[in-house]
């Protein structure tokens, strides 16, 4: 069974289904349900149906982690908004990620000085979080 952070969102999985109908339309016989065709999706992902698929993808919204993507969450503790510029697929539902920020994050905690960043690169897992942590154990980027 494939895993519910490879498997594509559940608009695709629909899309597919739907394509998949219009493909086994033949003028002798009539085409499959919607039901049909979803529980015949469900089965090339290695789900028993369409229920099971569903429930493994969960209900939960995804995170876009695409190319010009609106994006918010923290990076170094500082919150942050920005605007995905680059975004490459990797291995194992990750995703390496350039973000330019809507305004500069300091990500220096001392008062003495600041460093501030327009724009950074990282890589995300399917959670949207980086496995780099600080020395606190957080993750350096997570996206809301």
């Amino acid at each position: 069974m494939t895993g519910s952070s490879q498997l594509p969102s559940i608009e695709d999985l629909k899309a597919q289904a739907k394509r998949l109908r219009s493909a086994l339309s033949d003028a002798d016989s009539p085409p499959p349900s919607h039901g049909q065709s979803l529980d015949l999706i469900a089965r090339q992902y290695g789900f028993r149906d369409w229920n099971t698929l569903f429930a493994a993808k969960g209900n939960r919204a995804e995170k876009t982690l695409s190319l010009g993507a609106r994006v918010k969450g923290t990076y170094l503790r500082q919150a942050f908004s920005g605007q995905i510029i680059s975004a490459t697929a990797l291995a194992q539902s990750r995703t390496r990620v350039t973000i330019l920020f809507d305004e500069p994050v300091d990500v220096v905690t001392f008062d003495s000085f600041s460093a501030f960043r327009h724009r950074v690169t990282v890589t995300l897992d399917a959670d949207g979080r980086t496995s780099e942590t600080t020395s606190d154990g957080r993750p350096h980027m997570t996206i809301a």
